[in-house]
Parts: C-alpha cells; sequence; structure tokens
C-alpha cells in the first residue's frame, strides 16, 4: 500500500512514507510501503514495509519509556476500523507535539556520511575521532551527530553542537544529547543478543501540545530510521551487509541517476530482497513476522 485517503479525516501532513490524520485531538498515523532514497520517494514500494516500521515502533516505544516519555496512545483501531484490512498493522493514535527543528542522530560505528566525513576531516560532526579507523569500525564511544530536518525535496546538512545550542538553547540542546545517547544505548543492549548491530539512528523530539513536555516521536529504531548489521557478519574494514534500505540506495547509485526527481522504478528483485531484509529485521528484534502482529489494528 503506498497511498491512502481516509475520507472523511483530514489529511495533516504527506511525509515520504507516513501519512497523517486529524483525529480530534489526535494523530492517527498510517505507515505505507512508499521507500524513499536521497530524500526522492521512490515510484516502487515495499512490500509490508510499513507494518513492519509500525511494528518496530510500537516495540521499542514501549521499551523506552522509562528513558523518555513518547506520543504513542494506541494503534488506532477505532479511528481506521471502517477501513478494514487495508490498515490492519500500519497504524498509531498518537498525541500532537510541536516537532523540533533537530535531526538527532547518534553514531556508534564509521559508516555513511560519518565515514566519509571521517575520511576527509579526521572528525564528524566537529566531534574529532582517533586516527586510522578503518570504515565500519565500532566508535569508543556513541556519538552525538545531528543534523537539520530538511524541507520535502532538500537534503539535510550535519550540524555542530554548536549550532544545536543556538536552534534549541543551551539547556534543550543537553537534553536532546544526553536522551539520545541513553535511546541508542538501550537500543544497542536490546538489539546485539538478538543478532543486530545498531550501526547509527535517528530520534526526533518534540513538545507534547497538552503538557508542553518533551517527548519521543515519529518512528523509533526501525530500518528506515537506522543502520542494521547482522551481528554474526560484521567485520571492520568493509562495508556490512545491512537490514535497511541500503541495497536500494547501492542499486540507484549503481544506475548513475542524479538524485533527482523522478526516481527510477526498482527492478523485482531488488524489491524481494528488501522486503526480506525489513522482515528479518522485525522477525530478530520482535520474534514476529508481517502475518502475525498482535493486536494489529483495524481488526
Amino acid at each position: 500500500m503506498t497511498e491512502t485517503d481516509l475520507h472523511p479525516l483530514v489529511c495533516y501532513k504527506r511525509g515520504k512514507v507516513r501519512d497523517l490524520y486529524e483525529v480530534g485531538d489526535r494523530l492517527l498515523i498510517v505507515a505505507t510501503d512508499r521507500i524513499s532514497a536521497f530524500d526522492v520517494v521512490l515510484p516502487t514500494g515495499i512490500p509490508d514495509k510499513g507494518r513492519v516500521l509500525t511494528e518496530l515502533s510500537r516495540f521499542w516505544f514501549s521499551r523506552t519509556l522509562d528513558i523518555v516519555p513518547n506520543h504513542f496512545l494506541t494503534t488506532g483501531e477505532a479511528a481506521c476500523r471502517p477501513f478494514g484490512d487495508m490498515l490492519a498493522g500500519r497504524t498509531m493514535l498518537v498525541r500532537k507535539a510541536q516537532p523540533l527543528p533537530v535531526e538527532c542522530i547518534v553514531r556508534g560505528y564509521l559508516a555513511g556520511t560519518g565515514w566519509r566525513e571521517y575520511q576527509e576531516t579526521g572528525a564528524v560532526c566537529g566531534i574529532p575521532l582517533p586516527a586510522g579507523l578503518p570504515e565500519s569500525s565500532r566508535l569508543p564511544e556513541p556519538i552525538f551527530t545531528p543534523s537539520t530536518k530538511a524541507n520535502d525535496g532538500s537534503h539535510d546538512e550535519n550540524l555542530t553542537f554548536g549550532h544545536v545550542v543556538e536552534l534549541l538553547g543551551p539547556d534543550l540542546a543537553e537534553v536532546v544529547r544526553d536522551l539520545s545517547l541513553a535511546l541508542y544505548r538501550r537500543g544497542q543492549a536490546i538489539a546485539e543478543p538478538r543478532g543486530i548491530i545498531i550501526a547509527d539512528t535517528k530520534f526526533e523530539f518534540g513538545i507534547d501540545e497538552e503538557t508542553k513536555q518533551l517527548i519521543l516521536i515519529d518512528e523509533v529504531l526501525t530500518p528506515d530510521s537506522s543502520r542494521f548489521w547482522p551481528r554474526e557478519e560484521y567485520a571492520a574494514g568493509r562495508p556490512q551487509r545491512s537490514f535497511d534500505k541500503q541495497g536500494v540506495r547501492d542499486y540507484l547509485e549503481s544506475l548513475g541517476w542524479d538524485k533527482r526527481p523522478p526516481a527510477p522504478p526498482l527492478p523485482q528483485e531488488v524489491i524481494a530482497r528488501t522486503r526480506a531484509r525489513y522482515l528479518e529485521a522485525l522477525g530478530r528484534l520482535t520474534g514476529l513476522s508481517s502475518g502475525s502482529q498482535e493486536d494489529g489494528p483495524c481488526r
């Protein structure tokens, strides 16, 4: 499912992957099967992807409540019941919040744009790192490497912590940094015994519109917001096989695409391989598959 139309609900916002609808003073988040790469939504979806993202976010929201409150309320079955199986397992009813203008990224390993920046400068987001680290190496300690929150069609840009202080103020900047690092460490502690290395991830925070409290929002520790590696195959000094959409990025890079819309469609083998990786991540972390959701919504 790549598109939703929940008439008569009001579409509050349509993101790259999720559609948000107003349900009174709450929001209904619908995770579609859309997939984006290089900030462009692809014309081809990944079957069951939205269900995987929803189930994993629910899993992590329940396991991080002692660190920070979050926006999750329920699966939203009452709001989406008229739409039947179309939305089963894809919905979350959440509190409304004003998002902070910062992507809170934590890196525990040297990969992706962090690896490229380290090769050029010996640092990531202004944080100096030891010399001579190989690609994919585990960092001495996880680091907070925030970025801007880009508008549709533009690209995120890395920020130093000083820039975050300018955007949020010193007190709130320190809080979101410390919470991000604590959430990442909790994710590591749960995922690694289950065979997944979380190389890096992104968190989003917002201010609850009712309580004015800082809360965790959006999605948490999913293959869309994180770089997941199989622990049994890990070896520093090379790229890693991943459970996320890196395979999609690699395929698009091989085409020489200029990373501007419209994006090329994905072939069936890339779709099938990516779907299998998402489902394997779900299975390793939760023991579930897309067809065995606990109390899935709209049922």
